[in-house]
């Protein structure tokens, strides 16, 4: 039995710079961080030639092709597993529609659990690279590439796209304490939301920089939250499916509560509310938004394997 641990993540500033029709001419930059909440992947040889996988529901089949879960059907195509096993996923968070990166965790876990349940040794770069195969090049999501990486390798990171991909490792200290985590109750697919996006150079520029701005050593939570601001209104222009009305006055009433500024986390329409808050304000925010509150540490490590016993 092998059971992988993979962190969600928050995206925090320069989203959209990350797909490659941007970044393989301009180059991108993303500062996400991954988090204290996890999708566990469980993998157990059976005794039979079946297949069951667990999630939301429950599938039994004798063939690969036949799986309904695409990303387990082609991780398990791509690392060369026919047959015989069982696989579970169990997560922190709703897994669909939260806006912390969800899909690729699934994607990064089950790649990972089946390596090792194969005796293969593999790299969070590798793990990365397989998932993007999976989702973009096979699946053909309308999605990035920052959310593989960022739940691959783990911490919190500026991450740099272009001819190669880097990461490059902040201490956000300066940050924990200020961000209130809020579920807003609305559930949307990202696949649905980002194939309306038309990618806009001059929006996405303006994106990257404050990626950067973020990415200051000397920056305070107070600038923080203003960067967020400009993020989520650049955001909008960019695609304005992103939010509705009831998101809309939710932001608002946080603004008037007390917050500095925020965003809907991941590709937006649902999921969490991201705000940055002064201490003195968060019951104020909460108060006025009644909205159940998830909360958080920074994690500093990507996917790993935390259970090995061999059958």
């Amino acid at each position: 039995m092998i059971i992988t641990q993979t962190p969600l993540r928050i995206s925090l500033l320069g989203g959209n710079t990350d797909f490659r029709e941007y970044f393989e001419k301009y180059g991108g930059a993303v500062l996400t961080t991954t988090i204290d909440k996890y999708v566990y992947c469980i993998v157990k040889k059976r005794f039979d030639n079946q297949i069951w996988i667990n999630y939301s529901i429950k599938e039994i089949v004798n063939n690969v092709k036949d799986i309904k879960h695409d990303l387990v059907k082609e991780a398990m195509k791509l690392v060369g597993v026919q047959s015989g096993i069982e696989i579970t996923f169990l997560s922190d968070v709703p897994s669909e529609g939260s806006g912390l990166g969800s899909s690729s965790a699934v994607t990064i876990g089950i790649l990972n659990a089946l390596h090792h349940y194969k005796n293969e040794n593999v790299t969070a770069g590798q793990l990365a690279e397989e998932a993007c195969k999976i989702e973009i090049d096979i699946l053909k999501k309308p999605i990035g590439v920052q959310d593989q990486y960022a739940v691959a390798f783990g911490g919190f990171n500026l991450i740099e796209f272009g001819e190669k991909i880097t990461l490059n490792p902040i201490n956000p200290f300066f940050l924990q304490d200020y961000l209130m985590l809020l579920y807003t109750g609305i559930t949307r697919k990202a696949d649905d939301i980002l194939s309306k996006m038309k990618l806009n150079k001059k929006i996405l520029d303006a994106t990257k920089k404050l990626a950067y701005a973020g990415y200051d050593p000397n920056i305070n939570y107070e600038d923080f939250g203003k960067l967020l601001n400009d993020y989520w209104n650049l955001k909008i222009k960019l695609n304005n499916h992103v939010t509705n009305n009831t998101i809309d006055k939710m932001y608002v009433r946080a603004l008037e509560a007390g917050a500095l500024g925020g965003k809907i986390v991941g590709a937006g329409g649902g999921g969490f509310l991201l705000l940055v808050v002064p201490l003195n304000k968060r019951n104020a925010v909460s108060n006025e938004l009644g909205l159940k509150e998830l909360s958080f540490n920074f994690s500093n490590f990507g996917s790993k394997v935390i259970f090995d016993i061999k059958t």
